[in-house]
């Protein structure tokens, strides 16, 4: 093959050789299984230096997984226990595996329920977040239990996170009727109501009184 990729055909070692030659570039050999071998003209230093950047550029975007320690005590505190719990979920968040760790001493090795519990409650709260990748073992005088991310589980946890933000949202629920101008409602409710009619008992209006008066005024005059 031609620098380009284009094939030239089968061709004779020497003759080859002279044609990289004449283009002051390298002759490589790329598949030598193929029958026959298969060979490409080009440059073979900027081959070398274009592979090495790439698997440089490689590297750097690799993340870098590894192994986390927390070590507990069976009678930790609870603000020990808070602070170390939040740094565990740190690394879980970061991508680490974390090594759960309680350490027993003198005879409270004879009481392993105690780091059990311990060990379990970590659990419960790094649910949604982690999943319990080892469960917790005795190792000499110590109860060690490692928690791997969960990223479905995060991912879930969240969803539903930005589903309960989207429901707690004031006026999320309020229906159009009940955002309607409320002063409109409060003076179709005030209106007067309309005497009753029929029974006669009613006062006549002010001009008929008016009338009653000027003729109750001639006959005395």
């Amino acid at each position: 093959m031609d620098p380009d990729g284009a094939q030239l055909g089968i061709k004779p070692l020497p003759e080859a050789l002279a044609i990289a030659k004449e283009l002051d570039l390298d002759l490589v050999e790329v598949a030598p299984m193929a029958n026959p071998p298969v060979c490409r003209i080009m440059d073979f230093g900027k081959f070398k230096f274009d592979e090495a950047q790439k698997a440089k550029e490689s590297r750097r975007k690799a993340v870098h997984v590894g192994i986390k320690e927390m070590k507990y005590r069976p009678k930790i505190g609870p603000g020990d226990f808070d602070t170390k719990t939040r740094q565990v979920a740190k690394f879980l968040n970061e991508g680490h595996k974390v090594k759960i760790t309680i350490m027993f001493r003198g005879r409270e090795v004879y009481h392993p329920e105690h780091g059990k519990r311990i060990l379990d409650r970590i659990a419960e709260q790094m649910e949604g977040v982690a999943k319990v990748e080892a469960e917790p073992k005795l190792d000499n005088r110590n109860m060690i239990m490692v928690l791997a991310p969960d990223k479905r589980a995060r991912q879930a946890a969240q969803s539903r996170e930005k589903a309960q933000q989207r429901t707690d949202k004031p006026g999320a629920n309020a229906s159009p009727e009940a955002s309607a101008d409320p002063v409109a409602a409060n003076g179709a409710s005030e209106a007067p109501a309309s005497p009753p009619a029929g029974n006669g008992s009613a006062p006549a209006a002010g001009p008929s009184n008016g009338v009653s008066e000027v003729a109750a005024s001639a006959e005395e005059g």
